[in-house]
């Protein structure tokens, strides 16, 4: 008998879950406790913005013409119970309010309502990115509080905005942390199609699979604050760190990828995860072994306020009041309208206080951006923003701002300045156009 699937919380993680697994071959059905949200998947639509993903709902989602109709969304604790084979809880864990540590209580307060309604056998499987720890406690959770024979596994997710839905159907590997031989089969079984595609399964402890997602985002904050630090030592000394990271970059023991400075990484996962492996680890006695994560969030933080300096000194290097900037970029990352800790709009933002007439543009990311910072000004287009502007920052590299013609934007700017946030531009096409190109670690000229 096929398996049932359950998605507890269907966010972007959950939605994402909910449709891959639904395109796998199973019968799904995903919870969340805003009403809201459960109507608006209903109809095949999502209230973020994923590559993919709305037309791989629409495929499935029951009552869409011409869907599987393998794929409903409730709001009931007790149908997903008696529904669900295998529950898997994919809700948030931000970072605690005035803290480094992680909140918890989405989680928890997820665990302790599906355990009553789990009155047969039944395999829940955390998604969420957790304190190492945490499993085993929720274990011990589910022991007390469901009726029914429930065991727990972990398997952490390792989505990245803008390419969430390939990772999810093609993961570059599968870790599940299990406490049995029955646990393991069962999500050898979910993921049996990966699996033969060659996706590796890596199967481990409860503390090893919470550990694994919080230090593979520790390594990549390590790689990028590494180059943006390098940066800072090109600009020292007049080196040039794009050479210098492709330079790097041929070593196989280092890699090309992520190795572009710039005003740093932001988004929901990054730097809150850092935060929260620190913090559990001066829990556990542990926290010499994580000091050097505190320098890896200083660079980062440090790479924003860099900018706002650079576009200080390009307007005249003394006060922004009645100078017009223009930010193209709100998201912390291109294909995805996330602008949850956003260098680009903590860096616009810094600069409004400071008294600039700041422009933003970006192409997915405006009805969020206007929503955390609605003081600052929007525009329709990256030419309307230009318009009048004493200086540029390109802060998000979308593939539409790689492509912008430098000349055409240029007869509507006030002065041809640029300042490369993410080394992504041509600076010989633009300096050919008439501008001034500045970008953090290379030479002004």
């Amino acid at each position: 008998m096929a398996l049932k699937i359950t998605v507890i919380g269907t966010g972007y993680l959950g939605a994402t879950h909910a449709a891959a697994m639904a395109e796998l071959g199973f019968e799904v059905l995903g919870l969340d406790i805003v009403p809201e949200k459960v109507e608006l998947l209903s109809t095949g639509r999502v209230p973020m913005y994923e590559p993919g993903l709305e037309e791989l709902l629409r495929k499935h989602v029951a009552g869409i013409e011409g869907s599987s109709g393998r794929l409903r969304f409730t709001t009931s604790w007790e149908e997903v119970g008696a529904f669900g084979d295998v529950h898997f809880v994919c809700v948030n864990t931000p970072q605690k309010h005035g803290e480094y540590a992680c909140d918890m209580s989405y989680v928890d307060s997820a665990f302790a309502s599906l355990a009553p309604h789990l009155a047969g056998r039944a395999l829940v499987v955390g998604k969420s990115t957790v304190p190492v720890g945490s499993a085993e406690r929720l274990a011990v959770l589910l022991a007390e509080r469901a009726p029914g024979d429930v065991e727990l596994a972990w398997n952490p997710e390792f989505l990245r905005e803008g390419f969430a839905v390939d990772d999810t159907l093609h993961p570059d590997r599968i870790v599940v942390g299990v406490g049995s031989a029955d646990a393991e089969k069962v999500l050898r079984e979910v993921y049996a199609t990966p699996i033969a595609e060659g996706s590796p399964f890596v199967v481990t402890d409860f503390p090893t699979a919470e550990l694994v997602k919080t230090a593979a985002n520790s390594f990549l904050a390590t790689k990028i604050s590494f180059i943006n630090a390098m940066a800072e030592v090109c600009e020292a000394a007049g080196g040039d760190v794009v050479k210098l990271a492709e330079a790097i970059g041929h070593d196989e023991r280092i890699g090309k990828r992520f190795l572009r400075a710039g005003v740093g990484f932001g988004g929901g996962c990054l730097p809150k995860d850092i935060r929260a492996f620190m913090a559990r680890a001066g829990e556990l006695g542990a926290d010499q072994a994580l000091t050097f994560l505190r320098e890896v969030d200083s660079i980062n933080m440090r790479r924003r306020g860099h900018m706002v300096e650079l576009a200080r000194e390009a307007v005249g290097g003394g006060s922004f009041l009645g100078k017009r900037v223009a930010v193209l970029g709100a998201t912390f990352k291109p294909d995805s309208d996330d602008v949850r800790d956003s260098p680009a709009l903590n860096v616009a933002g810094q600069i409004q206080l400071q008294g600039g007439q700041v422009t933003v543009y970006d192409p997915k990311g405006m009805e969020n951006a206007r929503r955390l910072f609605p003081t600052l000004a929007y525009a329709d287009s990256a030419l309307e923003a230009v318009r009048g502007a004493d200086v540029v920052l390109h802060l998000t590299e979308w593939r539409e701002f790689r492509e912008l013609d430098p000349e055409a934007l240029g007869e509507v700017a006030s002065e041809r300045i640029v300042l490369d946030g993410r080394n992504a531009l041509d600076p010989g096409v633009w300096r050919s156009a008439g501008w001034t190109y500045r970008a953090m670690g290379r030479p002004v000229a």
